[in-house]
């Protein structure tokens, strides 16, 4: 039997098996309840990478609708995939909004969202969302939340979180078949992540995000506690335990954010995961105020951050999160300061990976 030959039966089984996997994968999507119909838009107070869009407008399309606010580390992680998905289905019918969501003032400012997007290649279409109105319509409670809608405009399936980045791409081919698309790219990507973007260490984390301003701060160590919206300098305690926290210098803590009053502050936590970020930024636009890491009083070498050198330096500008370790196994409890060298540095949370 010639090569042509069998070749053409090879071709003629794996379309069949193919197309078998397709009505099945269809079949299951069909059997996904819908979740109501795709609330308005109309919400957005200003739109980025894309003039105004409708529900009526995007109807025929199937639509992957993402919450995520700039600093999310878990929204970070998921960006990989959502900007695969935009490249791999979106000559196929596949439409990304992108609804940002702001959970500090400073994410408010569309021109933070603006650089932040340009900077982590965020191509598709943004509504900003800076009144809640899209949020509340879709009655959303977290960051980061998957909603895919099919081209009848019915929300067939969500995904609070990060994770089950299967699930949801065999989704979108499915709701794309269904939707009538043909030669729809079969398979599920494969995303080299790095820095931030990079998966977290789950089977090592053993420290969960902090906030650091009075209203929802756990672990606190410094004697006296957080004083409320009065500067106050703080030192820290005789000892740390896991998942606690301390400043020292001259420090004024708000409802959502420590700013550093003097000229020298540190902020200490003790932590277990791989890796170490803090939300910051500095009180004045366009001030520069440099900081150095130490992790159990030195220089954290290649346990360094995406922001931080070998030696712990960095430079804080703008208001962002900021990468800060990156741990090589074995894990262990670490304690980590902060040292800022200029007034102005605010902090706002911690987050681990």
């Amino acid at each position: 039997m010639s090569r042509l030959i069998l070749a053409a039966i090879f071709a003629s089984i794996i379309g069949a098996l193919a197309n078998d996997d397709r009505v099945a994968q269809t079949m299951s999507v069909q059997q996904l309840p819908s979740e109501g119909a795709t609330p308005s838009l109309r919400g957005a107070t200003q739109w980025l990478n894309s003039p105004p869009l409708s529900t009526t407008a995007l109807r025929g399309k199937v639509v992957l609708v993402s919450f995520w606010t700039y600093t999310c580390i878990n929204w970070r992680r998921s960006l990989p995939y959502i900007r695969a998905w935009q490249r791999k289905y979106g000559d196929h019918g596949l439409v990304v909004v992108g609804v940002h969501t702001p959970e500090f003032g400073f994410e408010a400012n569309v021109d933070n969202v603006r650089r932040e997007a340009e900077r982590m290649d965020v191509s598709y279409p943004i509504a900003i969302d800076n009144n809640y109105a899209i949020w509340r319509d879709f009655d959303n409670n977290y960051w980061p939340a998957l909603y895919l809608i099919d081209g009848r405009g019915q929300i067939r399936y969500h995904q609070f979180g990060e994770g089950n980045y299967e699930r949801s791409e065999t989704i979108i081919q499915t709701l794309l078949a269904e939707n009538g698309g043909e030669h729809i790219p079969a398979g599920t990507v494969t995303v080299q992540a790095a820095g931030a973007e990079a998966s977290a260490d789950w089977s090592d984390l053993r420290s969960n995000e902090n906030y650091l301003g009075y209203n929802r701060s756990l672990g606190f160590s410094s004697p006296g506690g957080l004083v409320r919206n009065k500067s106050k300098t703080y030192s820290y305690p005789t000892r740390f335990a896991l998942n606690t926290w301390a400043l020292a210098g001259d420090w004024t803590a708000g409802n959502d954010r420590v700013t550093l009053g003097g000229s020298h502050g540190t902020i200490a936590y003790r932590f277990h995961a791989r890796d170490l970020h803090v939300v910051m930024g500095a009180a004045v636009s366009g001030a520069s105020i440099p900081f150095r890491i130490l992790i159990d009083g030195r220089a954290p070498g290649a346990a360094h951050g995406s922001d931080t050198d070998a030696l712990g330096n960095g430079m804080l500008r703008e208001e962002r999160m900021y990468q800060l370790i990156r741990q090589m196994t074995p894990i262990h409890d670490r304690d980590v300061e902060i040292v800022f060298l200029g007034a102005g540095a605010k902090a706002f949370a911690v987050t681990f990976g």
